[in-house]
């Protein structure tokens, strides 16, 4: 059943994180490229959580610290410095990020701050080497207008990017550090009530427009989006790192289901009686039960000298293996915070047994020991994994008793969710020590006004007028030919019509693309010789899909010798009448329509097809004349 959504109240917030396309990154003068080969170095480091200023300690920060993580970063002697390991302090800000920044606050009409700081937010999780990522919040409370979206903007930071995860082995991450401190231009809404369609337009406009300045970086990864989700009686819920601007609305859908299916879990738990104090942090163990089990689970932990365990969950038969968002249950999301704080894999619950090769009289034994019919099983090795994973699974059953629990959610590829981490609170931002404040001044100001983009809705009214449809102007806006469009219409005005040069690069281009045609290797170049052959006279419209399919195999040829090996040279009027006029004949009795039809494909990518229409009125006007 589609959920309503204006009657959840639904609420929705975003951060949009755009890398720039400067030349330095923000804290160094490291030139900001990402690189895959051999790296010229590896160090080791553990990373361990401060106190605030006023002696608190971050709950993400701690939550991290405790899973005794080892980092691997590495580096490029001739790319990464010594900031990005930090040995040293960080440089002045670089000011053509500042500067985009400024752009980017009055282009969304927010309120610069006259004194921007830089800020350290901590963040432990071995994405940056010195525990916290430096920010520096540019300005606040503006307003951005998309056609008929108004959409608050709360603040507008600039900061630098973590560096780039490659792999985990068991207790050890590794790290890059290439993208470490490529500048960011973070933009933080407020809070949206508009349907999860509409919500991914905008995450879409926000992000085109900075890219509108010329200065952000393109390509995957290069735009990232967060996500803030919640509903009436809920918790703000934060989800990180959705992949593509397409699984927004998804998102936001399965996060509004699991918050309602938590709700209702928590009025079934309290209409059952069910309390906090019947949930101990403790476990019987029960491996003698499993002593010949058939479950390979199991047995593999056995069989190394690990014990299986028993947690009590009095009150829950049936709730574990309730579902709350497509194919993730109650009993996941207890999976997900035991896989996050501890090596294990995750736990088997007493809702989906029999199975995994557990047996009904295995089950029996357990319940029977345990005094009751609901029950979840551990397996490890490692005596402080299984009693922490208790610990994290009773926390959990006690929040349900609450409701929604305020966390930090990762997003998967089909959109669903899993737990990361609890949400941060107040202790995580404090002044960056080593670094002035920055007077942001009227000629700063001025100069940032150079770089704001014609606004997105003005672009479209501006191809509306050439005579390119609406629908097309918006194809056009988002697709990632924008710029190039734009310049090809600029360049053959009132030559060219706009309307094809928008259809080849946003349609032909994305036909062939789909076709398995590799058009990363049509230029620009390539697409100005195609439009001045078109121009002059030398190919027909009709003929631009095939001509750019042969320059992919051959893209240092000219146009005249794709034209002519393919036999696409344009024939002249007389050309075309002659054949017409031949080929009808061969036909015989035929109607207009039919005869054009049939003339036209025989002479596709050759004729112009009015001039095949003409020819064939001229033949049948002939043809009557002499009757």
């Amino acid at each position: 059943m589609p959920i309503d959504y204006r009657a959840v109240g639904l609420k929705v917030g975003l951060e949009i994180h755009v890398q720039l396309n400067t030349g330095r990154k923000l804290f160094c003068n490291c030139p900001p490229v990402i690189r895959n080969d051999e790296p010229h170095f590896r160090i080791v480091r553990r990373l361990r959580p401060s106190m605030s200023e006023l002696g608190e300690v971050d709950p993400a920060a701690m939550w991290e610290f405790r899973k005794h993580k080892v980092f691997i970063y590495e580096g490029y002697y001739d790319t990464t410095c010594l900031v990005e390991l930090d040995e040293e302090p960080p440089h002045e800000p670089d000011p053509e990020a500042l500067e985009v920044a400024l752009a980017v606050a009055q282009m969304f009409n927010a309120k610069v701050f006259d004194e921007v700081y830089v800020m350290r937010k901590i963040v432990i999780d071995g994405s940056n080497t010195s525990g916290f990522q430096r920010t520096i919040l540019i300005a606040h409370d503006g307003l951005a207008k998309f056609f008929d979206y108004k959409v608050p903007i709360q603040t507008i930071a600039l900061e630098e990017d973590a560096a780039r995860k490659i792999e985990e082995r068991g207790d050890a991450v590794v790290y890059r550090l290439d993208r470490l401190g490529i500048p960011l231009i973070e933009v933080s809404t407020g809070v949206l009530t508009y349907s999860p369609q509409e919500i991914m337009e905008i995450a879409y406009y926000i992000g085109h427009s900075i890219k509108m300045t010329g200065k952000a970086k393109r390509g995957l990864g290069t735009v990232r989006q967060d996500v803030n989700v919640s509903i009436n009686n809920g918790a703000k819920t934060e989800i990180k790192g959705v992949p593509d601007l397409s699984l927004i609305p998804k998102v936001i859908e399965y996060e509004v289901q699991r918050q309602l299916n938590l709700l209702a879990i928590r009025d079934e738990l309290r209409s059952r009686g069910v309390r906090e104090d019947w949930f101990v942090k403790d476990f019987v163990d029960v491996t003698d039960i499993f002593s010949n089990t058939k479950s390979n689970v199991l047995r593999r932990v056995i069989d190394a000298g690990g014990r299986v365990v028993a947690v009590k969950t009095p009150g829950l038969r049936g709730i574990l293996g309730r579902e709350v968002q497509p194919g993730r249950r109650f009993g996941t999301e207890l999976a997900d915070r035991v896989r996050a704080w501890t090596s294990l894999s995750g736990l088997i619950h007493s809702d989906e047994l029999p199975g995994y090769g557990i047996t009904a009289e295995e089950v029996s034994k357990v319940s029977s020991r345990l005094g009751v019919d609901s029950f979840i099983l551990l397996a490890g090795n490692n005596d402080k994994d299984l009693v922490d994973a208790v610990d994290v699974i009773i926390n959990r059953i006690r929040e349900a008793l609450h409701g929604v629990p305020e966390e930090t959610r990762a997003a998967n590829p089909d959109g669903t969710t899993r737990f990361m981490r609890p949400r941060p609170g107040a202790a995580r931002m404090y002044p960056e020590t080593d670094l002035r404040p920055i007077r942001i001044t009227p000629e700063m100001l001025e100069r940032a006004r150079s770089l704001i983009p014609e606004p997105i809705e003005s672009r479209v009214n501006r191809y509306v007028s050439y005579g390119m449809s609406r629908e097309l102007a918006m194809q056009v806006i988002k697709s990632p030919y924008y710029d190039l469009v734009d310049y090809l219409i600029e360049k053959f005005r009132g030559k060219v019509s706009a309307t094809l040069i928008a259809n080849t690069l946003v349609n032909t281009l994305r036909s062939l693309q789909r076709d398995g045609v590799d058009v990363g290797r049509i230029g620009e170049k390539h697409l100005e010789s195609l439009f001045t052959a078109l121009m002059n006279g030398l190919i027909t419209k009709e003929a631009i899909p095939d001509i750019l399919k042969a320059w992919v195999e051959e893209p240092d040829a000219d146009i005249g010798t794709i034209v002519k090996r393919l036999g696409l040279t344009r024939m002249s009027y007389e050309e075309v009448k002659e054949f017409v006029f031949r080929k009808a004949r061969e036909l015989g009795a035929m109607d207009r329509d039919r005869l054009i039809k049939v003339l036209i494909r025989d002479l596709r990518g050759r004729a112009d097809p009015n001039d095949v229409i003409r020819a064939v009125d001229e033949y049948l006007n002939a043809e009557k004349s002499s009757q």
